[in-house]
């Protein structure tokens, strides 16, 4: 049986066939309804499109890259969803890479996203070294940072305040009546952790308190669930224990709170305990957990649509950066105990 052609596509669908081919190349510029008469079309019919060779004539395959630092963490598994979400919307593949943390295995994989030839990059850098970004937008590759805002006006970005978030954080805590805080951090490389820092910081000077005594810092070479236990495990060492811990992602908190548990620590009744993230098993764990909220698979979403709007229309993208507000969620481990 021959196989089916753009013609018969554009004759089922009620189109033309160059109406076809754009639903196939250029989805985002055709509306809607007509896209979905096509697309109807096409698995009516059992069309294949001829990837490999439409990719040549294009010089870029219809595949984005994403490039992580953790997709072990639930944070950065509901950012791929989003991105998912319009990526399949627009008929586009997703090239997911992790680079653990790690630099040089960002850099490796960036340069095997090149080489697919995909076409754009979204990415969340591992530090703030604008070397590798720069690199590969100088291989013609559109790029959209993820979860890190991009302080230049040529270059599309969607993040989360986060020194509002990490000043939320402390604030409730403050309030709560804590007045020595540890913060459970990550790799110092790591900006969201730094800024998160300095976010609780202010928190502690706005409440006329001096950091330094307030404000102890715990940096852990992981943000994980195992680092929060061995974060646990150093508190318990050196007693007195503070009035609460403020952990920079979820992951470090629910392994902080195991590790305060299975020690016999009361939480919140002997250390109120806050993280940020707000990933689902935040709301789902022993002690149900106070979390900072992100707009999570928002994130992802408006990322690829930048994205796919600049590698749709060079010319007349406008480069965006966009700065969401993270939001308290307030559960069981910081609630006040009785009286």
């Amino acid at each position: 049986m021959a196989p089916v052609s753009i013609r018969e596509v554009a004759a089922r669908a009620g189109v033309s066939p160059g109406t076809v081919s754009n639903v196939l190349n250029r989805p985002e510029k055709v509306a809607a309804a007509t896209r979905d008469r096509v697309e109807r079309a096409v698995r009516e019919l059992g069309f294949v499109r001829h990837g490999s060779a439409s990719s040549l004539r294009a010089g870029r395959t219809r595949t984005i890259g994403l490039s992580v630092i953790d997709i072990g963490n639930p944070f950065f598994t509901e950012v791929a969803a989003g991105v998912e979400d319009v990526a399949s919307e627009l008929g586009y593949a997703v090239i997911l890479g992790n680079s653990a943390g790690d630099p040089a295995k960002e850099e490796r994989n960036l340069l095997v996203l090149a080489e697919q030839r995909v076409r754009g990059v979204l990415i969340t850098p591992t530090g703030d070294d604008p070397a590798p970004v720069d690199r590969i937008r100088a291989r013609g590759i559109d790029l959209v940072l993820v979860d890190h805002p991009a302080h230049r006006p040529d270059m599309c970005s969607v993040a989360v305040d986060d020194v509002a978030g990490g000043s939320l954080a402390a604030a409730h805590l403050l309030d709560r009546g804590a007045r020595r805080i540890a913060y459970v951090g990550g790799p110092p490389s790591i900006r969201q952790c730094r800024d998160r820092l300095e976010g609780a910081r202010r928190a502690v000077r706005r409440a006329g308190t001096d950091p330094v005594p307030a404000l102890a810092e715990l940096a852990m070479p992981a943000m994980t669930g195992r680092c929060g236990q061995e974060a646990a495990e150093a508190l318990l060492a050196e007693r007195p224990l503070p009035d609460a811990v403020f952990c920079a992602n979820d992951l470090l908190a629910l392994g902080m709170l195991r590790g305060l548990l299975q020690a016999g620590v009361r939480v919140p009744g002997d250390v109120a305990l806050i993280g940020y993230d707000d990933i689902d098993f935040a709301a789902a764990s022993a002690v149900t957990l106070t979390s900072i909220r992100q707009p999570t698979r928002r994130l992802g979403r408006i990322a690829t649509r930048l994205l796919l709007d600049e590698c749709g229309d060079p010319e007349g993208h406008v480069h965006q950066q966009i700065m969401f507000h993270p939001e308290l969620v307030v559960r069981e481990s910081t609630s006040r105990p009785p009286d």
